[in-house]
């Protein structure tokens, strides 16, 4: 009877354990809530979306890729009031997301025996777990509820470890210190709330790769995100090759238009509204002598205008 007792509380204490909130999400949560993503995976479950992709993205307007997800019904997307730390360089990249919360003791507590159990680092703070994570091509995305004083994420230690990893950035609702060392990292960058000379205290990590909020913007790990001087988009994994094709064609078809304007060849509105045949042929044989280098191929675009409706 003592030995069947004792099978059945070994059994109820490897449920409660393994059934503990990870700090880190699971490959298969991560996963469900990417379910949409169809391609290749990192091991933690997030998308990989291609580094190709990543770098057309860049040429993206904030304007275009808003308007191809407000379509897509995607409306709590962007965030913007930004301070950048190089606001003239764009930057792209793969999410890892990191929620950070205002110091509880039983709270921490229970976060630093989790993380230990995860085989997380035990020296420092929790505000390095995020950065042991992540690869080349990730952004670092932390919500720390706007904190400034005392609420200093990084600075130029772990900011020259980020770019190490990932040779990216950070963007944080919160803030970093010695923006001044961070700002002499060649190619890294971020998009921060404010800066401050304070040590971070008084607050804690509570996850990695769970979906947040930045601002007004959902984000969830393996999102692809656009950060320009004009603010930040966050753009489901799914969706970032239709959106890059379409605000590619979209850009053309603005290029293509304001010519013929200037040309006097069309009225003003028959450009702004549904483009007549002739419109439509004139602009496909402008594509075909484009004085310049496309940056679709020609399959992409063929198939693009074959499920469009002019």
């Amino acid at each position: 009877m003592n030995k069947k007792c004792c099978l059945i509380t070994l059994f109820i204490l490897t449920c409660i354990i393994s059934g503990a909130q990870n700090v880190g999400s699971s490959p298969e949560y991560v996963k469900a809530l990417t379910s949409e993503w169809k391609g290749e995976r990192f091991p933690d479950g997030r998308p990989k979306v291609s580094d190709v992709l990543l770098e057309r993205l860049k040429n993206i307007s904030i304007e275009e890729a808003w308007g191809v997800l407000r379509n897509r019904g995607y409306q709590n997307q962007y965030e913007s009031d930004w301070h950048i730390i190089n606001p003239e360089v764009p930057m792209t990249g793969r999410v890892v997301t990191a929620q950070y919360m205002p110091l509880r003791p039983d709270l921490e507590k229970y976060v630093k025996d989790q993380g230990k159990a995860e085989g997380r680092a035990q020296q420092g703070g929790t505000n390095s777990w995020p950065i042991d994570v992540l690869v080349e091509g990730d952004v670092y995305v932390a919500d720390s509820y706007g904190k400034i004083v005392d609420g200093t994420l990084i600075g130029d230690n772990l900011g020259n470890s980020i770019y190490a990893k990932t040779k990216r950035g950070v963007i944080f609702n919160g803030s970093v210190r010695d923006e001044e060392g961070l700002s002499e990292i060649e190619g890294f960058n971020g998009w921060i709330r404010g800066s401050d000379p304070s040590y971070i205290t008084q607050m804690s990590l509570t996850s990695i790769n769970a979906p947040i909020r930045i601002g007004r913007a959902v984000v969830l790990p393996g999102d692809v995100v656009l950060a320009k001087k004009f603010g930040i988009i966050f753009i489901p994994a799914h969706l970032v090759e239709d959106l890059v094709i379409t605000s590619e064609v979209t850009a053309l078809r603005d290029e293509f238009g304001h010519q013929r304007l200037r040309e006097g060849r069309y009225k003003p509105g028959e450009i702004d509204s549904r483009w007549s045949e002739e419109i439509r042929k004139d602009f496909l044989n402008w594509l075909s002598n484009y004085p310049g280098k496309l940056p679709m191929t020609k399959e992409e675009l063929d198939n693009y205008f074959k499920e469009r409706n002019w």
